[in-house]
């Protein structure tokens, strides 16, 4: 028999095939959902908690205490109308647009960006072409900027001015929001393409340093052609002349950097009172310990133990002088002219700099190399002095230098310093003589200071070193090049030696109040030293144009801090 519709068939239950395996099971009820499945703002109240009304009259400024602690932080005053808002803070004199002037160097440009906050500094005006629908290539952009600060800083530019080229050659290109950390032996770059974008960061480490002021000097002409409108310089062609800068031998081979350490110290032994025959001497101790440093080096020895085994020709010199009795011969002399020629003045300027301008982590590892370097001289001197002691030698720490004045002699001793200087730190030709000129000019201000008026030591040093940084940075300013070449080779004639051989001798000799006095008093000229060349170089910015806001803005200093 045939089942009609509406029969008993029909209302059959379905089977379980029927139901989603999912489904609620009849007669339960259903579970409350997790609370992940319905997020919440973090400032919602919690299930359960009822929020008070505020009591009448409780609006800002008019409600009691109690009404004020009812309400939410967050919520707005009853009383607030977004529409009688007050505006937003502005000063008296408005907000000063900043432009960068084109006819300023690149330098002053970039480190007047470093020194504003990131919200005041003007968007970037590219001078490079690149793809308009892809933009600048990142990657590429970040790692040529990291080679370029890797040979800046390997060659003793100071932090700012490597933070300062780096960030010209990345705002040429077109990056912004970019912003590069230098310290002592890292470089880093971090690169933000937009606030929703996640950053993009390359590093670079230093591990080699070497001083060529030539390389030096072609690595600034890139920046500045990179960075001029004029010169069209891709990456492909950056790559290029940058392997080129690489790839180039030293100006001058090995044999006449010696000549040149023996006529830096020949010259030093002059200066303090040394005749023709010192001046052979300290020549031949100085080239004796440079062939030796040399040797140790290509053993593969730390630079430490160079520095002590070029400190002791010098010393064993002046000791055996001594042995032979010769009169007419002044051993400390020929000592003070061979620790002049190891004395790392290029290192403690760039130290002090980097402290002065805020890079106080660079600053601190810098002077750290500079005390090594000083401890590895003291070594290798008081090593050949306690061997002359024991061999009956008679240093007298009371025998100073002739003060009788020989300006015509000194200040050409002091040019032939200042030249074998600027050779051993393989300088440019073209810049060799206004090296040279630059450090007769010092020494002849500090014999006028020190010996003619009778000033302070240190005190002449210091105004003799702003000279030397004020002449150097308008030298530097005028080949748009770094202020390095004009200024370390002029340096060499302030050099605290005989301070610092005097004192080694008091050591030496159990006179330890003496000893450490004297070389308190040379520490005091290697400061001077440095801060003099600061300050010069500081002051030749500051009465010049200085790219910066427009109407006349105050110079932004590079740190603010004022003790608090």
């Amino acid at each position: 028999m045939v089942a009609e519709p509406g029969g008993f068939d029909d209302e059959k239950p379905q089977s379980d095939e029927a139901h989603s395996a999912f489904s609620q099971p009849a007669g339960t009820e259903p579970a409350a959902p997790p609370e992940e499945d319905h997020p919440t703002s973090e400032f919602a109240l919690p299930a359960g908690v009822t929020p008070e009304s505020p009591a009448p009259g409780s609006g800002s400024g008019t409600g009691s205490a109690s009404g004020s602690e009812a309400a939410s932080a967050f919520a707005t005053p009853s009383t607030y109308n977004f529409r009688d808002s007050p505006p937003a803070f502005t000063p008296a004199y408005g907000v000063p647009m900043v432009r960068l002037t084109k006819e300023a160097p690149w330098q002053d440009r970039m480190r007047t960006m470093l020194r504003m906050p990131v919200a005041e500094r003007p968007a970037p005006e590219p001078v490079q072409r690149h793809d308009e629908e892809a933009g600048p290539p990142v990657p590429r952009v970040l790692d040529l900027t990291l080679r370029i600060g890797e040979l800046l800083l390997a060659g003793g530019e100071g932090a700012e001015d490597v933070e300062a080229a780096m960030f010209a050659v990345m705002r040429s290109y077109g990056l912004d929001r970019c912003e590069p950390t230098v310290t002592f032996t890292l470089l880093s770059i971090s690169h933000q393409p937009s606030l929703v974008d996640d950053p993009v960061t390359a590093s670079r480490t230093v591990r080699r340093r070497g001083t060529d002021y030539t390389r030096l000097a072609a690595v600034f002409r890139l920046i500045d052609d990179i960075t001029t409108a004029d010169d069209e310089v891709s990456l492909e062609e950056a790559y290029r002349r940058l392997a080129e800068i690489r790839r180039n031998r030293h100006p001058y081979p090995g044999w006449v950097l010696t000549l040149a350490a023996g006529g830096l110290a020949g010259a030093a032994s002059v200066l303090v009172g040394g005749g023709p025959l010192v001046f052979l001497i300290a020549a031949l101790g100085a080239m004796l310990g440079d062939r030796l440093a040399w040797l140790c080096a290509g053993r593969g020895l730390p630079e430490f133990y160079q520095f002590v085994v070029a400190a002791m020709p010098p010393a064993a010199m002046g000791v055996a002088l001594t042995l032979t009795h010769w009169s007419d011969v002044r051993p400390s002399a020929v000592i003070t002219g061979g620790l002049f020629a190891l004395l790392p003045g290029r290192a403690l300027v760039a130290g002090v700099q980097d402290g002065l301008t805020g890079y106080y982590i660079t600053a601190s590892a810098r002077l750290l190399e500079v005390m090594y370097f000083f401890i590895a001289i003291v070594t290798g001197v008081l090593l050949a002095l306690y061997g002359g002691l024991q061999l009956g030698a008679e240093l007298d720490p009371e025998a100073r230098f002739i003060t009788h004045d020989r300006p015509v002699i000194q200040i050409f001793a002091s040019m032939l310093l200042t030249l074998a200087f600027a050779i051993l730190l393989q300088q440019e030709r073209a810049t060799v003589l206004a090296v040279t000129l630059n450090g007769g000019v010092a020494w002849i201000v500090y014999g006028a200071m020190a010996r003619t008026g009778n000033l302070s030591a240190v005190a002449a040093t210091a105004a003799a070193a702003g000279l030397v940084g004020l002449f150097g940075q308008l030298f530097s300013r005028y080949r748009y090049t770094s202020s390095l070449p004009y200024i370390t080779a002029a340096i060499g004639p302030l050099l605290p030696g005989s301070a610092t051989y005097f004192g080694l001798l008091g050591v030496a000799q159990n006179e330890l109040d003496r000893g450490l006095a004297s070389l308190s008093t040379a520490v005091a000229t290697a400061l001077a030293i440095a801060i003099g060349v600061n300050l010069g170089s500081e002051i030749s910015r500051l009465f010049m144009r200085v790219p910066g806001a427009v109407g006349g803005a105050n110079r932004r200093a590079a740190k603010r801090t004022r003790g608090f």
